[in-house]
């Protein structure tokens, strides 16, 4: 079958047929790559542990030290402030715009290039925080941030997808949400260091330019993925790209073709991809990239991430003991991560989302029935330290839970289901969805839990349900399959089949 001059062979281009070799260079390349999620894990470990710091609070939010001496303070509404949340959550708002904005760069640049440049970006905002005077350079800082975020959360997750051979591509793409979680356990380990003197606000805030820089000189010394060069016209330079990812005792050129001929094809539909991404027969792949990051906001693991330690010190740890206990909770999310990644091509995807979920809803129902005993109804009632223990034993459960699936997952399934021709246009959606889920629950978790009190961990435990319950139905297996073959997996699907018209369809093909 031949689409726009281009002959097309339905064979499924598996694992089988391309080098699945690690190579030096793919493992050096996914470790600057990957590396970019330090910069997201950073921030959202050192957020909370900052707005616990009396110093950092004293100097921009005085308001919340006079509520936190009240002899009558509801221990869930310490730290409702909607300019303190302003200060978390305006990062990601910036996030959202530079996302959508990184499709268009991601493009025309390279997937290399839209790291360096986020990673400049981030440089300059950690730079602006560590000196800030007043909220409106804090905020300025965390407007930067975002930006830099945006852009490497966009690219960061196609370039792994794109250099890793197929049966190489779980544990690889799984390395982003890796990184974001060393860069949440650093951040908390600083923070811990920092709470003890008065400056310490400054030295978390601004350490955030170490690694930023260090991606971004490592960024300069990796090349392109060949399915970003081949896009952009530069053939030659993709063959030495592919021959040293894939090794020089590999023939590349079958590999090679194949890029170059889904790429011709995607070229020969002249229309703009955030139009071809909205039709019928890419329903599946754009679903997928709306649910998966609206679930993963909705499981509640980022308010966990940014905001325990404020949680930690409203339930009785206090303020070093909340730090502790928040950074107690990152290594158990980075460990769950790193025995995902050992697992994921083995076992699969789908495995991973539906036992993560599981461990996820029970943990949440018995953190909400845990405070709601010891807390009483309105939440004044006070909580002993072995009940504020166990919380965070049965948060450490959850955090593990969640980095088993839904942590690097949420990354992973974006980048690997699109076609070439509207891949850089899906990731963008999902990770600026992901944005606007994060601002939107970042600005109102605090209220929220000043008003639902121990009902915001039943809140989420309804969607995790939810979520579960959509994995189970809707997302097929993509464990193994080359990312020019991945059409096939929905024309087999049993819901998913009605929208592509079957697998061999040329509407299904880039």
């Amino acid at each position: 079958m031949a689409v726009g001059g281009v002959s097309l062979d339905s064979t499924p281009l598996t694992a089988i047929n391309i080098g699945g070799k690690l190579t030096f260079s793919i493992i050096i390349s996914c470790i600057v790559v990957a590396s970019s999620g330090i910069l997201f894990g950073y921030d959202l470990g050192v957020s909370g542990g900052v707005t616990t710091m009396a110093p950092f609070l004293q100097k921009f939010f005085p308001d919340i030290l006079r509520k936190a001496a009240g002899t009558e303070a509801n221990l869930y509404c310490v730290y409702d402030s909607q300019v303190l949340t302003l200060f978390t959550s305006s990062l990601y708002l910036a996030g959202l715009v530079s996302s959508l904005t990184a499709s268009k760069v991601s493009a025309a640049f390279g997937r290399r290039n839209t790291i360096l440049f986020g990673g400049i970006l981030f440089l300059a905002g950690g730079a602006i925080n560590g000196g800030a005077a007043n909220i409106a350079m804090l905020i300025l800082g965390r407007v930067l941030l975002g930006f830099g975020v945006g852009f490497t959360n966009q690219a960061a997750p196609l370039y792994l997808s794109e250099i890793a051979p197929p049966k190489w591509r779980g544990t690889i793409g799984t390395s982003f949400q890796f990184f974001l979680a060393i860069g949440v356990v650093v951040a908390n380990c600083i923070n811990y260091v920092a709470a003890k003197h008065a400056w310490g606000w400054r030295l978390s805030l601004g350490l955030a330019v170490f690694p930023a820089a260090v991606m971004t000189i490592g960024a300069l010394l990796i090349t392109d993925t060949p399915s970003s060069l081949v896009e952009r016209g530069k053939i030659e330079q993709a063959r030495k790209a592919l021959r040293k990812v894939r090794g020089s005792s590999i023939d590349i050129e079958l590999e090679l073709e194949e890029v170059i001929k889904w790429t011709e094809v995607a070229k020969s539909v002249k229309q703009e991809p955030f139009k071809t991404i909205f039709k019928r027969n890419y329903r599946p792949q754009l679903v997928m990239a709306f649910a998966i990051p609206i679930f993963q906001q909705l499981s509640g693991i980022n308010i966990v991430a940014f905001y325990s330690p404020n949680l930690f010190q409203s339930v009785g740890m206090g303020h070093e003991g909340a730090l502790i206990s928040a950074i107690i909770l990152g290594v158990v999310n980075l460990t769950s991560i790193f025995i995902s990644a050992s697992i994921i091509d083995r076992f699969g995807r789908r495995f991973l989302f539906i036992t993560g979920g599981i461990m996820m809803f029970v943990c949440l129902i018995a953190v909400s029935i845990l405070l709601a005993v010891v807390t009483g109804v309105h939440g004044t009632n006070g909580v002993s330290k072995g009940n504020a223990i166990l919380v965070l034993v049965l948060l450490c459960f959850y955090a593990a839970g969640f980095g088993w699936s839904w942590g690097p997952l949420t990354w992973l399934i974006p980048s690997e289901i699109f076609p070439v021709n509207i891949r850089s246009t899906g990731q963008s959606i999902a990770i600026g969805v992901q944005f606007i889920l994060t601002f939107v629950l970042s600005q109102t978790f605090l209220t929220m839990l000043c008003h639902f009190k121990f009902g915001a961990f039943v809140f989420y435990a309804f969607w995790v349900a939810v979520m579960t319950l959509f994995i189970i139905f809707f997302l097929p297996e993509t464990k193994g399959i080359s990312l020019e073959s991945m059409y096939t997996i929905w024309g087999k699907h049993w819901f998913w089949s009605r929208f592509v018209k079957g697998e061999d369809d040329q509407e299904n093909h880039p």
